[in-house]
């Protein structure tokens, strides 16, 4: 499979995982980080371990003309984008609403859905047949909360989640003609560190809630992801893909 992926949130968890899943898969790596870059690096010194190509690439997901210079620096380093994994994401309130504030309330929606609107923006421009391009796939991490509501006081974070499930839908029905795949995943409880916020050892106490009695890992929801942009996967666009144990 080769390709240039770019996948948001890279550094730890989810998003390295998916990177590292990539590069296994074919992929040269872009691999976007927020502040870890040193977590960035060992990433791509993992992909470079194993034969593959990787450059890390700095940007902050609130800010529109970052995310277009992001594009941009994946451009030259590695290529058009073919592949986008949007996974930049993250709770930055773990309160009720009645004790939110419009910063909590900005930040969220800036970073989980407006980040990733304007990174499918800047792949389609890239991707689309229409536009001169080859083609390409784009999946989104959204969340179970986008269905479920979310974990206490995170209702926001899953309102944020919902948005990118109703993105993936309309945007996959928009681009369809023009050779590009959307999809989703909406994982459940997965063993990475977005729980810690939850108190030690969240994801194993909270297991006995979960149908096959265990979290998720990170590998699992990116191997999920690199199979949604894969050819096996050519004829499967807007859909949502829960990875959640049966949650």
């Amino acid at each position: 499979m080769a390709g240039i992926l770019l996948v948001t949130g890279a550094s730890r968890g989810i998003g390295a995982a998916t990177a590292l899943a990539g590069a296994q898969a074919g992929y040269s790596v872009a691999v976007h980080y927020g502040v870890h870059g040193d977590e960035a690096e060992t990433v791509c010194a993992q992909i470079r371990g194993i034969g593959g190509t990787a450059v890390a690439v700095q940007a902050d997901m609130v800010n529109e003309a970052e995310i277009v210079r992001l594009f941009q620096a994946v451009d030259a380093a590695l290529g058009p984008v073919t592949a986008l994994v949007n996974n930049a994401g993250g709770v930055f309130s773990v309160r009720a609403i009645a004790d939110t504030d419009a910063g909590q309330v900005e930040r969220t929606l800036a970073v989980n859905l407006a980040g990733p609107i304007y990174c499918c923006r800047e792949a389609v421009r890239r991707m689309s047949t229409a536009r001169g391009g080859a083609g390409g796939a784009i999946v989104n991490i959204s969340s179970m909360a986008a269905v479920l509501g979310g974990l206490p006081e995170e209702v926001l974070y899953a309102a944020s989640k919902g948005g990118v499930d109703s993105l993936t839908i309309g945007l996959a029905r928009e681009v369809a003609i023009q050779g590009i795949r959307v999809n989703a995943i909406r994982p459940g409880v997965i063993d990475t560190a977005i729980l810690e916020r939850h108190g030690e050892r969240f994801a194993e106490r909270f297991a006995v809630n979960l149908p096959m009695r265990r979290a998720g890992t990170a590998a699992e929801v990116a191997n999920a992801a690199v199979w949604l942009l894969s050819d096996a996967a050519s004829y499967v666009t807007g859909s949502i893909m829960n990875v959640s144990g049966g949650r």
